[in-house]
């Protein structure tokens, strides 16, 4: 079933293909090695919004009685996988993908973030090709966990949802990206309500942290 992808906001766009046209931006020492040295123009490619799970496992009481309940997620950004025009070939390897481009919300407006090269984005193509094998159709996003240094690609069953809004349902999807952390299978496709409570008993083990928390009360906080 082919995958219902959002057109990324056409400023963020603009903000990437801008700083492809620029060959400073390019040719920068903090621009990956693989932009530098890229055979043709590069095409920005399957854009994704990028969302950031800020908090996974519960914190204990506040000062006013109130029970926290997480994760919270937020929009960080758009992603956008870049591809050498001028690699050899169609296949999806290191030489037809450069990297990735990123485009993060302002005050102002959308401004470029950075160019960004590592597994995570042939981890990405693969993860898209597994969804579009899928039966159902979802709407792809990207989620991180960064309590966990964690990359997963998330299917949203609503594949008419506002791309900047939203929580994971308990019935979406999330495809952990390779590398992934230790005891999550990467690129194993799961449901939400059964990948989160895997994520939580990592870490509600610390001081503090409060264990009668369920997944279900996990997902539905956002921020």
């Amino acid at each position: 079933m082919p995958l219902h992808v959002s057109p990324a906001p056409a400023p963020a766009l603009r903000t990437v293909v801008t700083a492809l046209g620029s060959p400073s931006a390019i040719r920068a020492a903090s621009a990956p090695a693989a932009l530098r040295t890229a055979q043709g123009p590069l095409r920005p490619e399957l854009p994704l919004p990028t969302y950031e799970m800020a908090r996974v496992a519960p914190r204990s009481a506040d000062h006013a009685g109130t029970a926290e309940s997480g994760p919270r997620t937020r929009l960080t950004g758009w992603r956008f996988l870049l591809r050498d025009e001028g690699a050899t070939g169609e296949s999806p390897g290191a030489a037809a993908w450069a990297g990735t481009a990123e485009a993060v919300p302002t005050a102002d407006g959308w401004a470029f973030g950075q160019f960004r090269q590592g597994p995570y984005v042939l981890s990405t193509v693969r993860a898209v090709r597994q969804a579009e094998a899928l039966s159902a159709p979802y709407q792809p996003r990207l989620l991180s966990v960064p309590e966990l240094y964690m990359l997963t690609l998330w299917l949203h069953r609503d594949v008419a949802a506002d791309p900047a809004e939203g929580v994971p349902d308990p019935a979406d999807l999330l495809i952990p990206l390779a590398p992934a952390p230790p005891g999550i299978a990467p690129h194993k496709t799961h449901r939400v309500d059964a990948l989160l409570p895997l994520l939580v008993r990592r870490l509600v083990t610390a001081p503090g942290r409060a264990p009668g928390a369920t997944a279900a009360s996990l997902l539905r906080t956002s921020a």
